[in-house]
């Protein structure tokens, strides 16, 4: 198996590279170079001839979507179901998150019927399975996490989010800065935390990088810098806390990437609207430009049960300021174990959301089919417009089901309808406008 950033720093275009480039609108040449500078890193489902996906500079902001049990609601067939609907839906990537059940068995199910590339988090099964064995997440045997690891890669995951960068450190960042309105929210994140403080010993993934990078690189299964000490709370956002953790992310993205590994940032979190920006131009300058993997991001903490807009409106303006993949939140968050509707419309608001921040990032070639539509909305081609539309099949059951007794307009304007009235006005517009060109 060909590692991407291997062959793009000997200068070599792979087929991969190519089915990017075409997916995008950009010169091979280009996803090239970038990837051997780690601006772009591709991730790919592993095997019969899987979804290849580029994320990283230049290229259209991505959508993940995740799924998993947990020890509330464990059913694999559930699982898989959701996993087909999001990508049915749009979503880029998945990442399978199960904390609960057979986890080899749920990893490799999901893995039959996906062609995204899937992503999953290496220590729920490491400290789940150690909780089994010895009711006690700090006896988890370091070697035990690596051979998962690579177990894992073996299987056929895509992309691994690992925290590596928690270490003693970032935990006396925590402590001297005392009181935090939203704990810690990272599962993984806060197993490990424990798991040091117990046992006085420095975070293995952190203290043993080079291994970490060593396997992922072998499988070309990217490394996404996990975020565990990332703001449960908008009031906790860029606290020292997180801040040590995003300095050593960085730093390691730059270390994985001249050990020849693939590798991108993790983000928070609960994050307010003006310090979104700021957020995205400390990852971006710290890591060397390393994509910057966003989750949510939130910009409220009180829109459980619509927290699908919350995040809608946080990955809008992070999209705009340069993230590079998003993960979906869905109606559920805060609340409860996703079903199959909550991640379809979780998809959507956040595939929605990051069009719109194309629209600027991208602009020019991301604002192409908001022209034609435009100018087809003006013009009631409705099939036309169905064709520029991110979810046609929504918008034409709405117009069916409430049609206009009009055959240009629709019910909202009626006999009202602004483009309708206007139309010989237009028209006559239009024409001198062709006379004078």
């Amino acid at each position: 198996m060909k590692n991407q950033l291997q062959e793009a720093v000997k200068g070599n275009i792979t087929p991969e590279m190519e089915q990017v480039a075409a997916d995008e609108g950009v010169s091979a040449e280009y996803v090239r170079e970038e990837t051997a500078a780690g601006r772009i890193i591709i991730a790919r489902g592993r095997f019969n001839d899987k979804k290849v996906v580029g994320i990283g500079k230049g290229l259209r902001t991505k959508i993940n979507a995740s799924i998993g049990t947990s020890s509330d609601v464990c059913d694999v067939e559930h699982e898989k179901r959701k996993a087909m609907v999001a990508e049915r839906e749009g979503a880029d990537t998945l990442m399978e998150l199960s904390a609960a059940g057979d986890l080899d068995e749920i990893r490799r199910e999901v893995l039959s019927v996906s062609s995204l590339p899937v992503g999953n988090v290496p220590l729920y099964q490491a400290f789940c399975e150690t909780i089994r064995k010895h009711r006690d997440p700090s006896k988890l045997d370091p070697e035990f996490l690596f051979e998962l690891i690579e177990r894992q890669c073996e299987d056929g995951i895509g992309f691994m989010a690992i925290h590596c960068g928690i270490n003693l450190f970032t935990i006396e960042r925590m402590e001297k800065q005392g009181y935090r309105y939203g704990g810690l929210c990272s599962k993984g994140g806060t197993l490990m935390i424990q798991w040091m403080m117990k046992n006085n010993r420095e975070n293995p993934l952190y203290e043993h990088f080079d291994r970490v990078c060593d396997i992922l690189k072998k499988y070309d299964t990217v490394l996404s810098l996990g975020n565990g000490i990332r703001a449960g709370a908008i009031h906790d956002s860029l606290d020292r806390a997180q801040m040590a953790e995003l300095i050593l992310n960085c730093e390691l993205a730059e270390t994985g990437r001249k050990q020849g590994c693939q590798t991108m940032v993790e983000g928070p979190g609960h994050v307010p609207l003006d310090e979104i920006e700021a957020n995205i131009i400390l990852q971006k300058k710290m890591s060397g430009d390393a994509p910057y993997y966003m989750l949510g991001p939130l910009p409220t903490d009180i829109g459980a049960g619509w927290d699908h807009i919350t995040a809608a409106i946080g990955a809008a303006q992070s999209s705009m300021y340069g993230a590079d993949l998003i993960c979906y939140i869905t109606p559920a968050e805060h609340l409860a174990l996703p079903n199959e509707e909550d991640v379809a419309i979780g998809v959507k608001a956040a595939r929605l959301a990051a069009h719109i921040g194309d629209v600027v990032k991208l602009k020019g070639r991301a604002d192409k089919r908001d022209k034609q539509i435009s100018k087809d909305r003006r013009d009631f081609k409705w099939n036309r417009q169905f064709e520029n539309m991110l979810f046609p099949e929504d918008a034409r059951a709405v117009l069916e089901s409430r049609k206009s007794v009009s055959d240009k307009g629709c019910s909202m304007c009626g006999e009202l309808c602004a483009l309708k009235n206007a139309e010989v006005t237009l028209n006559r517009f239009l024409e001198g406008d062709k006379l004078n060109s």
